[in-house]
């Protein structure tokens, strides 16, 4: 049953579920996988808060959608978070702090024997936790539900990616991300947030078309990969799509390159660092250039006008920092994952 009893013009009431619905199992059509996961970021710690960040700030969000106005009645209902989870983290964090404080210092990992076992069993937790994600997703998926993930770190989807893939079959991948994530094993991490696309196209055989959009930071190596695999990957540089607005392109004309690069089928992978960084200032790698919000909020509205369908998405490294108040991290994560929810509730309820 939908939710059909709520005054949507009172206040957020915490003791509801995100967004101050009165959501649950039963009555929720979306279910939001939360996932406090930051084991192997390289540079800023933080993200592993974002969904209890994003929780907070969701309170504050005014519901009314004017492209999707009742959306929300379908219900969106955000998991429990996992305490077991959270530990883990926090220890494996330590680990691979370690880890990469000696890498820093010019130190190999192979050669310290403490250091090797850390590694190892980072390894093991990081696959344990997308076997994890992997069976929530799937037990749900067949349960008749639509599922979305809030990380944590960029490599938490991957489970959630495999159950789509098994769920679905055949689909196309949309990536917003200031990287490129095409490395293998980054600082020696099997599942790195730095390797997640790497990881997909590698154990998500279902996936057959990565498009990435705003990437900005990236090495050789994942660019050669990216040029030698054209049929399977297509990126839009930030800087190519700079230059041809700055040469009179619309941004309308570059998404409809965008969206013909994806198949019927499309997964949404968002690494809020795509965005401009004053949007997302201590996420955990901040780059220069990115987009407005509305921008992406726009793409993601004509892939759905395409007639295309959306099997299911990530939102990812939204961070406030380690000890910041600042809370714009948070309420633009919050409100992306709003505009998305109804974006995916709509492309479900119509096809």
């Amino acid at each position: 049953m939908p939710i059909l009893d709520f005054d949507t013009n009172s206040v957020g009431l915490a003791d509801n579920n995100i967004f101050g619905l009165p959501s649950n199992m039963d009555n929720s059509k979306l279910i939001l996988i939360p996932v406090p996961w930051e084991v192997t970021v390289s540079y800023r710690n933080g993200t592993a808060k974002g969904p209890e960040k994003i929780l907070e700030a969701s309170y504050q969000i005014d519901l009314f959608d004017i492209d999707s106005p009742d959306m929300w009645k379908e219900g969106f209902y955000l998991l429990d978070f996992n305490k077991d989870i959270i530990k883990k983290n926090d220890y494996l964090r330590h680990c691979a702090e370690l880890i990469i404080s000696n890498l820093s210092e010019g130190g190999s990992t192979k050669e310290n024997i403490q250091l090797q076992k850390k590694l190892d069993e980072i390894n093991q937790g990081c696959q344990q936790l997308n076997e994890w994600v992997y069976q929530q997703a799937k037990e749900l998926l067949n349960k008749g539900k639509m599922v979305a993930l809030i990380g944590g770190d960029h490599s938490t989807p991957l489970g959630l990616m495999k159950a789509i893939g098994e769920h679905y079959n055949d689909f196309g991948l949309l990536q917003i991300d200031a990287h490129a994530d095409l490395r293998q094993a980054y600082e020696g991490f099997t599942y790195s947030h730095a390797s997640i696309m790497y990881n997909v196209l590698n154990e998500v055989p279902q996936m057959k078309k990565l498009v990435q959009v705003g990437v900005r930071d990236f090495c050789d190596e994942e660019y050669y990969m990216i040029q030698n695999n054209p049929n399977r990957i297509k990126t839009f540089f930030d800087n190519s799509i700079k230059k041809r607005m700055y040469n009179g392109d619309t941004w309308n004309q570059v998404c409809n390159d965008i969206i013909n690069e994806l198949p019927q089928n499309v997964y949404i992978s968002f690494d809020i660092d795509g965005l401009d960084p004053k949007l997302c200032k201590n996420t955990g790698t901040p780059v220069q250039g990115g987009f407005e919000a509305d921008e992406i909020l726009y793409l993601f509205q004509k892939i759905h006008d395409s007639g295309r369908k959306i099997l299911g998405f990530d939102l990812n490294e939204v961070s406030c920092g380690e000890d910041s108040t600042d809370a714009i991290d948070a309420s633009v994560g919050a409100r992306t994952l709003y505009r998305m929810c109804n974006l995916f509730m709509k492309s479900n309820l119509n096809a």
